[in-house]
């Protein structure tokens, strides 16, 4: 048995066990550099959706694993915001995070300043990571929570939705998850749009 497919019957297990706890705390984890794939737990939690053909399960799974995210991400903000660049850089390959993929965070951050946040929610990798130069940089915290979660929410639902439409099939986007997600990242752009668009054209309305 490789260590992927044992990693994911422990992972597929916990959720099993103990449901939408299961979800909150894989997610949450995840978001703390607890190397637990947000590719097999989401999808997974679509597959559980799909047994039960519960569209609330599929909902509730993307809620709760979102709230998973925020807080797992508010601890690595506050270890950024206390402890600071050393401390991933010396102990980052302990949680699988490179140097080469933290400093790509930080520029990340420098460049694009809050919507980093964003958009990292969706980048293989820097997702997890992207909460701790938001802390070493002193993102406001409102500003923090709000971009977390709408990072968070198009992804995990995507990841969920797929796995509720491919049943027992899941476990093929493991197999895929390079090709699905530029195309999350994609979706998540067009939706920023439409609510920017949204949202000026309420306020050309109102004026």
């Amino acid at each position: 048995m490789s260590i992927l497919i044992a990693f994911t019957d422990a992972v597929t297990w916990f959720i099993e066990e103990f449901g939408l706890l299961g979800i909150f705390l894989t997610m949450a984890a995840e978001s703390c550099l607890v190397p637990i794939p947000s590719e097999i737990v989401m999808p997974f939690s679509g597959y559980v959706a799909w047994l039960n053909g519960s569209w609330r399960f599929l909902i509730e799974a993307t809620a709760v694993s979102t709230i998973g995210n925020l807080v797992g991400s508010i601890i690595l903000y506050q270890i950024g915001a206390r402890v600071g660049r050393p401390f991933i850089i010396r102990y980052g390959r302990y949680f699988l995070v490179s140097e080469g993929e933290f400093k790509y965070a930080e520029k990340l951050f420098e460049r694009y300043g809050s919507y980093a946040v964003f958009f990292g929610r969706m980048m293989p990798a820097i997702r997890t990571i992207i909460s701790f130069p938001a802390g070493l940089f002193k993102l406001e915290i409102p500003k923090f929570i709000v971009l977390t979660i709408i990072g968070s929410i198009p992804w995990n639902f995507a990841l969920t939705y797929l796995g509720f439409r491919l049943g027992p099939y899941w476990t093929t986007i493991l197999d895929y998850s390079a090709y699905i997600d530029p195309i999350i990242v994609a979706a998540a752009i067009a939706l920023l749009i439409y609510l920017l668009f949204r949202f000026r054209r309420g306020k050309t309305s109102e004026a």
